[in-house]
């Protein structure tokens, strides 16, 4: 207030001044004409008001006879709403203007008017009176049948704004006006406070007592009841008309599918005064950017920086984490501008990625020339990031941490000014030690490690000084602290920071496993097969902890070989691999060992391969083997499996060829080891389509030069099995048919 009155003094004397600047040197009485020449003339609203109110508090008897002249006055409407205007802006300083009672009349008449605009001003004006005061004038103006109706009208609307319970007593006396404008509006009145219309006369007038009976306390609380349930409401229905509203806007966006009306519609609405309409487009940029085609209109994006200022803070937070994502916009210096006015805590933090994005991706990389403008911007922008970090609120601190990491990793920074944003962020750490919590301790090591990583430009230095940090937060107590210290280490030597940790491969964090597996996956050597064998088996660990032995080796020679064949193979072995796997490390083993442990390795490869169904490998292992050795022992031992796996082929005739070399030298007895396999093999053939019948018949055709009783014995056992086989299945199939 005492700032507009100083408007119309002697320092703004040029706003009201005339051509020729002779206010410039008025004295008061001149200031006093100005002043009323401004009310009355000025085209400018709010000079008139600053007019008005200079007056209002004025002690010059003159300025009060010119304000209410003004009320009077029928042919200037303009001066007339300034001073309601004035009065209006009085109401919270209760007392403040002296003898407000003598407006009580000007404000009155203007009751009168049939402006709709002047209307609701004059009945809100009244609100600057006590009700005791103007209560009764304006009930009496209300009721008197000799008011024209129109003044009658507006005299109900400002009972309307009162709380004061004779006010709303007279609004439902006057329902049984019997003028019927009157009544109508005093009933439309009555409905808008909350508080039901008796159907008739008698039940009214039940209801002024009922109220007279509660008491102004009572009514005063039941009104504010009826005011907070009618907001409610009120929210309701908008909240309901906005989705309805928003649904329609779904449907005809959905119905568009050129590029550029999509982003036309956007545009428009993008400046809708609606606010819930603008958050509607936001939310469907965000979708197109989330798309199979990010790339969108480059309107969209001029519009979005200015929203970054739009007065709707919802709006401004949607805004900020949109433009984080459209690094492409030139939107660093408006994010800026408004990162130092902006008064929301959330806003300012996304204000803060999104700059440190847009401040990212401007600069060059790899190192260029960088221009001026853009220094100066990531200077200030690595000085806001400065005080995020200092803050006590972890989001606060975790931005900053994370926007001066983007922003470090860059070139353009002198040693002195690099040395400085390292040590911040080493200390912040320091100060958090103590903290029970390890969020904040976490994301800080998690950007000082993004700073020694391989596309930091300051990753030397940065290693230099973290990596003792690293080493040490190994040991503390929260997981993601130790996680992201794992990351540190390897970013800055992976072969140092494998050595290092093989002291914590048993670390609590499964994460924190897996990244020590990852990492001996890539540089571990024969020393890590120790650790890593004992993840074999361990749920989710168990088979990257394989991928890294099986790389390591690959990389190994024949004397590891030597000590892990058996360690992994052998039938005693308790390491829970996978046949495959076995296969995977044998086939390795093979071509790594020296020819006398071959043997060994191409036995076991064939008993895998058997066991797991994969005959043809199988077989071409067991030919090999079968054909090097001169053991008869050894031999014998391995026919049986040579003899099912070209069985299983449908290699009748290899494997006929090996049984009657066999059966020229004896017969097959029952406790024979080939029988035992040609016996369960008739029993459970390799799959369903398997024909034993015409194996049997391959089988038949071998004459042995000497008799074989015992042989012609298992050939028939075989056919009365299969012909009783046969005959089962024909009479359960006639049983279904």
């Amino acid at each position: 207030m005492w700032c507009q009155q100083g408007i119309i003094g002697a320092e703004e004397n040029d706003i009201l001044a005339d051509e020729n600047g002779a206010a410039a040197e008025a004295k008061p009485d001149d200031q006093l004409q100005i002043n009323k020449n401004a009310l009355l003339q000025d085209p400018n609203e709010q000079i008139r008001i600053i007019a008005a109110m200079v007056m209002l508090y004025s002690d010059n008897p003159i300025a009060r006879e010119i304000l209410i002249d003004a009320l009077k006055e029928n042919h200037n409407n303009a001066a007339r709403m300034a001073v309601c205007k004035a009065l209006i802006q009085t109401i919270p300083s209760n007392g403040a203007v002296k003898n407000k009672g003598d407006f009580i009349q000007p404000v009155l008449d203007l009751l009168d008017t049939e402006i709709a605009e002047e209307a609701r001003l004059a009945a809100e004006t009244t609100l600057v009176f006590n009700y005791e005061i103007i209560g009764g004038l304006l009930e009496e103006i209300a009721t008197d049948a000799t008011e024209p109706v129109i003044t009658r009208l507006n005299t109900i609307n400002a009972l309307k704004l009162r709380s004061d319970m004779s006010a709303v007593i007279k609004l439902i006396e006057l329902v049984d006006d019997p003028e019927k404008q009157v009544a109508a509006e005093a009933e439309k009145a009555i409905r808008s406070i909350g508080i039901p219309v008796g159907k008739d006369s008698e039940t009214r007038k039940r209801d002024i007592e009922e109220i007279k009976q509660q008491g102004q306390v009572v009514f005063l609380r039941n009104k504010l009841i009826r005011q907070d349930t009618q907001i409610r409401d009120m929210r309701n229905e908008l909240n309901l008309w906005q989705k309805r509203y928003i649904s329609v806007l779904d449907r005809l966006f959905d119905a568009i599918h050129e590029e550029k009306a999509k982003g036309d519609f956007l545009s428009e609405h993008l400046n809708s005064p609606d606010a819930e309409v603008k958050k509607w487009a936001l939310e469907e940029i965000i979708k197109w950017r989330q798309g199979t085609n990010p790339n969108l209109p480059d309107e969209l994006g001029l519009i979005l920086i200015n929203l970054v200022s739009d007065q709707n803070k919802d709006i401004r937070l949607k805004t900020a984490d949109l433009l984080s994502l459209w690094v492409k916009l030139n939107s660093a210096e408006p994010l800026l501008a408004q990162l130092g006015v902006e008064q929301d805590g959330q806003v300012k933090t996304a204000l803060l990625v999104a700059l440190g994005e847009a401040c990212y991706y401007a600069l060059p990389n790899p190192p260029e020339k960088i221009s001026p403008e853009i220094m100066k911007i990531r200077k200030q922008t690595l000085e806001w990031a400065t005080q995020f970090l200092a803050e006590e609120d972890v989001k606060k601190a975790q931005t900053g941490a994370q926007v001066m990491k983007k922003l470090l990793k860059r070139d353009g920074l002198n040693p002195e000014e690099l040395d400085r944003y390292l040590a911040l962020l080493a200390d912040r750490y320091d100060k958090q030690r103590s903290e029970p919590s390890g969020t904040l301790r976490g994301e800080l090591i998690s950007a000082m490690a993004g700073l020694c990583a391989q596309d930091s430009i300051c990753k030397i230095k940065a290693g230099e000084i973290y990596g003792p940090i690293f080493n040490e937060a190994l040991r503390d107590e929260t997981d993601f602290v130790r996680e992201t210290a794992v990351d540190g280490l390897v970013y800055i030597d992976k072969t140092n920071a494998l050595e290092m940790l093989r002291d914590v491969v048993n670390d609590p964090s499964v994460t924190l496993r897996k990244k020590l597996i990852a990492l001996a996956d890539e540089v571990g050597s024969k020393e890590d097969l120790d650790w890593l064998v004992e993840k074999i088996g361990v749920n989710s660990e168990s088979e990257p902890a394989w991928q890294a032995m099986r790389n390591i080796f690959k990389v190994s020679d024949a004397i590891v070989f030597d000590e892990w064949v058996d360690k992994l193979t052998s039938q005693s072995s308790k390491i829970k691999l996978t046949d495959e796997q076995k296969i995977n490390f044998l086939k390795i083993a093979e071509s790594k060992i020296a020819n006398g442990s071959k043997q060994k390795v191409r036995k076991r490869l064939a008993t895998f391969y058997y066991q797991t169904g994969q005959f043809e490998q199988a077989a071409e292992y067991l030919r090999q083997l079968y054909e090097s050795t001169q053991l008869t022992e050894e031999k014998d031992e391995m026919l049986p499996d040579l003899l099912i796996a070209y069985l299983s082929l449908s290699k009748d005739g290899p494997a006929t060829e090996l049984l009657a070399y066999y059966l020229t030298e004896r017969d097959l007895d029952p406790n024979n080891a080939i029988i035992s396999s040609l016996d369960r093999f008739f029993y459970n053939p390799p799959d369903e389509e398997y024909d034993l019948n015409a194996t049997l018949e391959v089988l038949s055709t071998i004459k042995p030069p000497l008799p074989r009783p015992m042989w012609n014995q298992w050939l028939q056992e075989w056919a009365n099995r299969l012909s009783s086989k046969e005959t089962e299945n024909e009479l359960s199939a006639q049983k279904v048919n």
